[in-house]
This record gives C-alpha cells, structure tokens and sequence, in this order.
C-alpha cells in the first residue's frame, strides 16, 4: 500500500513537473514567434560569415568582436542601399507616371513588328499594346478590373519585397550579435546536443555548421552570384524593371532550376527591341549564366555535404509559403540540415546495432 501511495505521488509530482515545463516552453515560444524566422536566419548568417570573422581577425589583429560588429554594418548598409533606391524609384516612377497621366502626357510607344511572331502570346500582346499606344481610355475602360488586380498584385509584390529587406537588416543585427558571442553560442549548441545525443554532441554541432556553410555557399551563394551576374547582363541590354528580374532569377536559381528559366521573357524582350548582335550576344550572355552553376558549385559547396536536389527544391518552396522572402532561405537551409543530420543519425544507429550484435557473440 505505501508502495502504491509512492508511486502516486511521485507520478503526480513528474507529471506536474512536465506540465509546468510544457506550458513555460509553449509560452516562450508564443512570445518568441513573430521573432523565431529572424533569429534563425540571423544564426545561419552567423555560422556561413564566422569563418570570415576569424581570417580577418587573424590578419587586422581586431579582436572578433570587432570584426563581428563591422561585417554587420557592411551587410547592413549593403541592405539599406537598395531598398532605398527601389522605394525611390517605385515613388519617383509612380508619380510621374499618375500625372503624365493627369495631363495627357504619358505616352506608350507603339509595340515592334517583331512581337507579333512572339511564339503563344505574340499576336494578343502586340494587339493590346497596340491599343495601349493608340487609345489608352479605351484599355481602362476594357480591362480596369483587371489591371486594378494586376497592380494590386504588384503592390503586394513590392510591399513584401521591402519587408523582406527590413527582415534582413534585422537578421543581420541579430547575426551580428551571434559571431560577437560565437564561443559562448556554440558552447550552449554543444551542451544542448550532448544532452540530446549524449557522447555524439560535438560531431553533430561540427556536422551542422559544415552543413550550413555549404548550403549557404553552394546554394545561395551561387543563385547571389547568377542573380548579378543576370542583372549585369540585363543593364547592358537596358531591359527595364531590373530589379524584379534579378529577384525572378535569385529564386528560381534557389530552387535549383535553371536560372534560363526566369531569363525567357527578358530574351524575347531583347529581341523584339535590339538589335540582332546584341540579342543574340545578350542570349549567349544568359545560356552562360545559367550553366555557370557547374563551375561555382564545385567551387562553393563543401565536399561530403550532398543534400539532393529535391530536399532544397521542398524547403525552399516550403519556407517561402510559411514565411515569404526569409522563409525561402531559411526553409533550403533547415531542410537540408535536417536531411543531414538524420542520415547521419542513421548511420550512428546501424554502427550501434553492429556493436551490440558483436557483443552478443563474442
């Protein structure tokens, strides 16, 4: 009987114990939510830029901190840069565009000869755009709950994009104050993991930064780098709205498509308005960017790290749809490091099984 009064009151004691730490944890996290994005993001920023922090700490003789501190600013200022130049232009084109407008100035040029041989969608965008140029009342008045869509759709295009360059400016603070505190941050991760994993802890925070760098490098870094590369290409060419395009060509290269794919439409753009030499320049421009993949992959992506094609494609498609812009990063990263660390996980659980089964025997 006491045994059974005991175990009463000892199970009553855990599972009031337990309770109590689940509804601390669930409260920490509700409040801690609209921030978890950020932080995570700011934490994968901190581990792909520490490796920096560290050479540039070794060569300048700057204590890392001070390094951790100035990269911040340099990614910050290199955020606000354009998200006040693409809110300019957006207010600058947007106004001109309502009073020409206003005043019967605002003229659209007539479409080329050429768009008309457009392959689909050739002969219904050249007659519009032709009533566009010649009758612009008319256009309003035939398709105005369409473009009222379309522009609200833009709106929301353009509203997100900004947020999503707010978003960053703060994940890089937040990143920032990580690598200030990179020891003591990864001394925490290692505790954690040992807790969880026991003996295994350092192997598997090691895996996880290795995995975050080359995903970050090989994934990201390489879409950056199509994405300007793109966009170098396209101001040469002067296709206009090349900001939007970039963006197209950094998400798509994100999901591991062929950055081609996003580059179409300016293709037959190029050719509809220029010359023959520099469309098909501007072409061969565009087929090398989106094979340039295969020379900075091997280049970027770290050795031992192959996360399959599909599992960046479903974080990426997945972290966009849960959170927009910073989603889409952090989704490709988070996936592929899960995937990682549970093939790993595998791995350690098929050696432990072998120990076991030789124990047995012997």
């Amino acid at each position: 009987m006491d045994i059974k009064s005991d175990f009463s009151k000892q199970a009553i004691d855990a599972a009031i114990k337990i309770a109590a730490i689940v509804i601390l944890v669930s409260w920490c996290f509700s409040i801690l939510r609209p921030f978890f994005m950020l932080v995570v993001w700011g934490g994968i920023i901190a581990t792909a830029l520490y490796p920096l922090v560290l050479s540039l700490h070794n060569k300048t003789g700057m204590s890392e901190s001070k390094v951790s501190w100035l990269i911040a600013l340099v990614g910050v200022l290199l955020l606000i840069i354009p998200l006040v130049v693409l809110s300019t232009g957006i207010y600058t084109n947007t106004s001109d565009v309502v009073a020409g407008i206003q005043d019967g100035s605002f003229v659209i040029p007539r479409p080329p000869e050429s768009m008309q041989e457009w392959p689909v969608i050739g002969e219904k965008l050249y007659a519009f755009n032709t009533l566009a140029a010649t009758n612009l009342e008319a256009v309003f008045a035939k398709y105005g709950e369409q473009i009222r869509e379309l522009m609200a759709t833009l709106a929301g295009l353009v509203g997100s994009i900004g947020g999503g360059f707010v978003q960053f400016i703060i994940s890089t603070i937040i990143a920032g104050v990580f690598m200030s505190n990179a020891k003591s941050c990864e001394l925490a991760f290692v505790r954690v993991a040992e807790r969880l994993t026991g003996e295994h802890g350092k192997e598997l925070v090691a895996l996880s930064k290795s995995t975050v760098r080359s995903v970050v490098l090989g994934v990201i870094g390489v879409a950056v780098i199509q994405s300007i590369l793109s966009g170098i290409g396209m101001a040469v060419a002067g296709v206009p709205a090349l900001g939007l395009w970039m963006l197209a060509v950094l998400l798509i290269a994100i999901m591991q498509l062929p950055p081609i794919i996003a580059l179409l439409p300016v293709i037959f753009y190029v050719f509809s308005t220029s010359s023959s030499t520099v469309a098909i320049i501007f072409l061969v421009w565009c087929l090398l960017v989106s094979a340039s993949d295969g020379v900075l992959k091997p280049m970027l992506l770290s050795r031992g790290s192959d996360i399959p094609m599909l599992v960046i494609l479903l974080g990426a498609l997945g972290g966009m749809a849960m959170s927009g812009m910073v989603g889409l990063f952090v989704g490709a990263v988070i996936l592929g490091l899960t995937y990682q660390l549970f093939t790993v996980w595998l791995g350690m659980s098929e050696v432990a099984d072998e120990k076991e089964e030789n124990n047995q025997s012997g």
